[in-house]
């Protein structure tokens, strides 16, 4: 009795310290830095990033900054997760394909705002481990492929919105063919080690309409197999 005890509070302390670590994440480092929609604060103040993270750095998983996942990709700074989840403009009926699953957190504040999440990975040890991570915490409208993002989900076609996690040097040809008529696109663009752009891009009477929203930094999208 005294060891359950002893337990029960071990793990009371880490579930108390991970929300109070959430609520001021939330707060701090995204409602004052202009993180309007309280949808996505919801989410942000929901989804257990230290789940999504190796048990080396969880405690770390609500500062202010990314972290390493391996296979040289990691989970995006809090703010950045929240930015491009507001720049998408979700409701609960939006169709959403991700490209760069990586750990899968970022699929998760999506899901909570919308009705099907398609995600794709290439690295394949990373895409396993998400989708157990994710299935484990009980996230069913998310739908994990492992493959190259450059392609899309062509069968899953078209998108309310596509959010890309990694970097390539232009927009894939094949998003834009699967983004919706008045969907959204968000994705970094630019080389690896270089000053990369965040841009939305719009699809109005089928014409693409681009915006720049702030300098970023995000690994490489890679291209192939993996």
């Amino acid at each position: 009795m005294a060891l359950w005890l002893v337990l029960s509070a071990a793990v009371f302390s880490m579930w108390a310290g991970d929300s109070k670590g959430r609520r001021e994440m939330v707060e701090t480092q995204l409602r004052e830095r202009g993180i309007l929609d309280e949808r996505v604060l919801a989410a942000m103040g929901k989804v257990l990033r230290h789940e999504f993270v190796p048990p080396g750095v969880r405690s770390f998983a609500y500062n202010d900054g990314p972290l390493s996942i391996g296979h040289g990709q990691t989970i995006s700074q809090p703010y950045i997760v929240a930015l491009m989840t507001e720049l998408l403009g979700l409701n609960q009926n939006s169709r959403v394909l991700e490209i760069g699953t990586g750990s899968g957190y970022q699929a998760a504040v999506l899901a909570e705002l919308a009705a099907d999440v398609f995600t794709i990975e290439l690295v394949a040890p990373l895409a396993r481990q998400a989708k157990e991570t994710l299935e484990r915490l009980g996230y069913r409208n998310i739908h994990c492929k492992t493959g190259d993002g450059y392609l899309g989900w062509p069968e899953e076609s078209p998108f309310d919105a596509i959010i890309v996690t990694c970097a390539p040097d232009d927009v894939p040809q094949a998003l834009l063919e699967q983004l919706r008529e008045g969907g959204r696109l968000v994705i970094p663009i630019g080389e690896y080690g270089a000053v990369q752009e965040l841009f939305v891009l719009e699809k109005i009477d089928g014409k693409i309409h681009r915006r720049s929203v702030t300098p970023v930094r995000f690994v490489p999208m890679l291209h192939g197999t993996q």
